[in-house]
């Protein structure tokens, strides 16, 4: 017996060098994931949507490398249930995270959820953040527990926020005026004095990428931009005050600038209703950004098979940006404020240059994405999104679902104007539902995408339809109208 097992021993070291030179392949067939997003980033905004102002030629290419899509949605009109529901594949209403989450709340998202980055980094994935996390409260602000990234899965993160976000400091030492902390968990500055916050996620994802090349990666990076209180970088929002004349201001009153020392009023432009200096210039800081990693990709040979999205957390604020042709923005479930812009690139799978109509919502990521990475989905994690993976690569095929529904329930209207309501679209249909006043407003997108006309009244039949559809999914997904 001594004497056979010393001649198969040959054979069992080649049978084992050709599994592992099978498990090899399959691992290095398995594409990298790059998932960018911006926060807040209107409709309208990047050149390849239209706009004539901001200069994006960065995310212009990568639109005419890949797949521009016309309808693609968040599914909130603001931030922490975009996040949530981009991790966990559940509509915000099954999770039960439907507005932003406050700094001392105890409704993080729940450690027991299995997350994308978990399912990738089972499946040979290395995950990094680089970022806005907002699905969490602070212990700074008096919340008992705080849920970070790397408790859902993320090996690695930086540049995460340690308090409430969105006050404007965004160049080291990242304190807003005489807080007596500075609210991101960058310890040191790499870029200088004057480091700017956008450069420097954008730095150390282009880091991550060159430390993971030679395995597959999955990079979440989460700008902070464009939310305001809008502060972009100052040579870069002296360019675009030359370019154009700022329009005028939608508030009296900028700290910033009256810190700067430039008097009352908005002489900063902080707060410029239409060709916003630091909108631009923010904007122009994300498409750098872009630039470098594709560029990296492109050097390291991995831009190929690669997946590289774009996209946005909700619409834009209305005082300060432009959704249009779409109504409304931010916190309202008019399109402005749900329909973002979204690019997708894969070369190896995706043709350059296509532009798909075909409605997806971000829940489809999760399972889009586990696909693509021939990763299997866990049976413990009920699903709200489908996966598009088809539909990426033939933009004639569209997933098979009836409608996709929102639940943005509120106790007091948001200060940008959305007020507790649900909303439903079933073709080109788009019924919202207003849960205080009992309104219903309905509009087909095709005859009238700026939903100008509210033909509830012409067609009761489907309303009645529609309503029913909604209430049946909110019993599905476990919600009432009133949380």
């Amino acid at each position: 017996m001594k004497h056979l097992s010393t001649h198969l021993l040959p054979v069992l070291f080649a049978f084992a060098a050709c599994l592992g030179d099978v498990a090899a392949a399959e691992t290095s067939a398995q594409p990298n994931i790059v998932f960018v997003l911006a926060d807040d980033l209107g409709w309208s905004e990047l050149g390849c949507y239209g706009n004539q102002f901001n200069e994006t030629p960065n995310l212009d290419r990568l639109a005419k490398e890949g797949m521009r899509f016309t309808h693609g949605y968040a599914a909130a009109p603001v931030c922490s249930p975009y996040r949530a529901a981009f991790l966990t594949g559940q509509a915000p209403a099954r999770l039960g995270i439907t507005d932003y989450l406050r700094p001392d709340t105890g409704n993080g998202l729940s450690p027991k959820q299995v997350t994308l980055p978990e399912l990738l980094k089972q499946h040979g994935y290395t995950t990094g953040m680089v970022g806005k996390w907002h699905l969490t409260g602070y212990k700074h602000h008096g919340a008992e527990v705080e849920v970070r990234p790397v408790d859902h899965g993320f090996d690695w993160n930086v540049g995460s926020e340690v308090k409430s976000v969105g006050n404007g400091a965004n160049t080291w030492p990242y304190v807003f005026r005489t807080q007596s902390v500075r609210w991101i968990d960058l310890p040191k500055n790499r870029l200088g004095e004057t480091e700017y916050l956008t450069d420097r996620l954008n730095l150390e994802a282009v880091e991550f990428i060159e430390r993971n090349k030679d395995r597959p990666f999955f990079l979440y990076l989460s700008h902070y931009a464009p939310h305001t209180i809008l502060d972009g970088r100052p040579d870069l929002v002296a360019k675009y005050r030359k370019k154009q004349l700022p329009g005028k201001s939608t508030r009296e009153k900028c700290y910033l600038c009256e810190d700067a020392g430039l008097g009352k009023g908005d002489p900063g432009h902080h707060r410029a209703g239409d060709d916003n200096p630091h909108l631009a210039a923010m904007l122009e800081s994300i498409d750098n950004g872009l630039g470098m990693i594709s560029a990296r990709l492109n050097e390291l040979g991995l831009a190929e098979n690669t997946i590289l999205i774009f996209t946005s957390d909700n619409g834009g604020e209305t005082n300060v940006t432009s959704n249009a042709p779409l109504r409304g923005g931010k916190s309202q479930l008019y399109e402005g404020g749900i329909r973002v812009p979204l690019i997708v690139r894969w070369p190896a799978r995706i043709a350059g240059g296509k532009v798909s109509d075909i409605p997806t919502i971000n829940t489809d990521f999760y399972p889009t994405l586990l696909a693509a990475a021939r990763a299997k989905l866990n049976s413990k994690q009920t699903l709200d999104g489908v996966s598009v993976l088809s539909a990426w690569e033939d933009p004639s095929v569209a997933p098979k679902r009836e409608f996709l529904a929102w639940h943005y329930p509120l106790e007091k209207p948001h200060f940008l104007g959305g007020v507790s309501a649900g909303a439903i679209r079933s073709g080109y249909w788009n019924l919202i539902e207003k849960f205080e006043s009992g309104e219903d407003e309905l509009f087909h997108l095709g005859d009238d995408p700026s939903e100008s006309k509210n033909v509830a009244s012409l067609n009761p039949e489907t309303v009645a339809l529609l309503k029913n559809r909604l209430a049946a999914w909110r019993t599905n997904v476990g919600t009432k109208i009133l949380d």
